[in-house]
């Protein structure tokens, strides 16, 4: 995200940094020509200096309710990480105090602005691609030991770290919510998922007797794709859900195939300069609280598919607004920044 700043100048400075970590905030400080940096113990005294608007929160996912009500309480709009918390009450809670503070409230999916995402979108709704039937995708990686993503206090886990692109991608693809859903989870016998399962394998059924499927996981070789299949067409997106890959998509109507490479774009500063815009312009953001409260939900409910056995039903959500390709905004690349004190999840 700090690289970012530098496509965001037009609506969006940075202006201060928090973290319990010393070396973070002088090194990046300096870098970032940033004088302003706190603790987490001076949260508050950040939220109340006058000198910020909006906070993007990143912290593990079990943190992410405390922060944002702190922020809103604070008349302090928020960007925040997905998944948007790890359980549906915390999720409506963080859309309560937003609500009650009148300040924007925003989940950071970056996909909703990057536009081989977007144009997927649109081809799988296009009448030569026929009525859509199927989604089908694969995200897995390999995480190191020790890695946040594998401790369970911390809301880690494949289903709310990666699968919930999946379960994005077919929600926003299907323009739907799913009815009900189904989920089974398998660990091998690899120390690292003491906490967390090394990987879950989901089925969700959608109105119009649709269905998607996916599998996530931990403990396998990086992929990252999804296949959209419609009475007429197939779309195939690889990288679909990656930021240091070109996302290709390959579509075959009729018979006849196309391919198409939309080269690696900076997915952060598009997140920045349209939640800025919303918030000058006083405009409800998309992807909202809404958006993230639909994402958990769900994960929740396949988690308890997961131990029970059996399909869960979904209810019905509140209508909101779903990423179109007006929304799309495109930035040049920018050059990976050296992490301090902090490392990728893989291995």
């Amino acid at each position: 995200m700090l690289p970012a700043f530098a496509h965001a100048r037009k609506n969006s400075e940075l202006v201060a940094l928090v973290s319990d970590d010393q070396k973070k905030l002088s090194t990046l400080g300096k870098k970032y020509e940033i004088k302003r940096t706190y603790s987490y113990e001076q949260y508050e005294q950040c939220l109340n200096s006058g000198e910020i608007d909006a906070v993007y929160i990143a912290l593990p996912n079990s943190m992410h309710r405390d922060y944002a009500e702190r922020a809103a309480k604070a008349s302090i709009h928020v960007l925040c990480e997905k998944p948007m918390a790890v359980t549906e009450k915390d999720c409506k809670a963080m859309i309560a105090a937003a609500e009650s503070a009148n300040v924007k409230l925003m989940i950071a999916y970056r996909l909703h602005f990057e536009i081989g995402n977007l144009k997927a979108i649109e081809i799988v709704h296009s009448a030569k691609f026929g009525e859509i039937r199927i989604f089908n995708s694969v995200f897995t990686q390999q995480v190191k030991e020790g890695d946040i993503r594998l401790k369970a206090k911390l809301g880690g886990g494949p289903l709310y770290d990666i699968g919930i692109y999946c379960i994005n991608a077919a929600r926003y693809l299907f323009k739907a919510e799913p009815d009900e859903v189904l989920s089974v989870s398998e660990s091998n016998k690899d120390k690292r998922f003491k906490e967390v399962d090394e990987m879950s394998a989901v089925i969700m059924r959608f109105p119009g007797n649709r269905l998607a499927a996916f599998t996530c996981g931990f403990g396998a070789a990086s992929e990252a794709s999804y296949e959209v299949v419609g009475t007429k067409g197939v779309l195939k997106v690889g990288h679909a859900y990656e930021m240091v890959e070109p996302i290709t998509h390959e579509l075959n109507v009729n018979e006849k195939s196309t391919k198409k490479t939309y080269p690696k774009r900076d997915q952060f500063a598009p997140e920045l300069i349209y939640f800025s815009d919303c918030i000058l312009k006083n405009k409800t953001p998309e992807p909202s609280g809404i958006e993230g409260l639909a994402d958990v939900r769900i994960i929740e409910a396949l988690t308890e598919s997961a131990k029970s056995g059996r399909w869960v039903k979904t209810p019905p959500i509140a209508e909101h607004k779903r990423p179109t390709l007006a929304q799309e905004i495109g930035k040049p690349a920018v050059r990976e920044p050296e992490l301090v004190n902090a490392a990728a999840p893989g291995r």
